[in-house]
């Protein structure tokens, strides 16, 4: 019997370029391309980064205060 090397992960850069089974663009739900995911294109990919930049996406957390200028550097 031949070794052959493993079989690619599935989404890896070896495998053809093809939507993997069920995942979704998280901006407009088209099935999801391997060269941009999560992504399925360079738009919302472009569109995901704009919703950040402009505070639209936010990690919950407590709010920050105002920097104490005793504990700087």
């Amino acid at each position: 019997m031949p070794d052959r090397p493993p079989a690619a992960p599935p989404g890896s850069a070896t495998r053809p370029e093809r939507a993997q089974r069920g995942a979704r663009c998280p901006i407009c739900g088209r099935p999801v391309v391997p060269a941009h995911r999560p992504f399925c294109s360079p738009r919302c990919r472009q569109v995901d980064l704009g919703h950040w930049l402009t505070g639209s996406y936010a990690i919950p957390g407590e709010p920050v205060g105002e920097r104490d200028p005793d504990l700087e550097d």
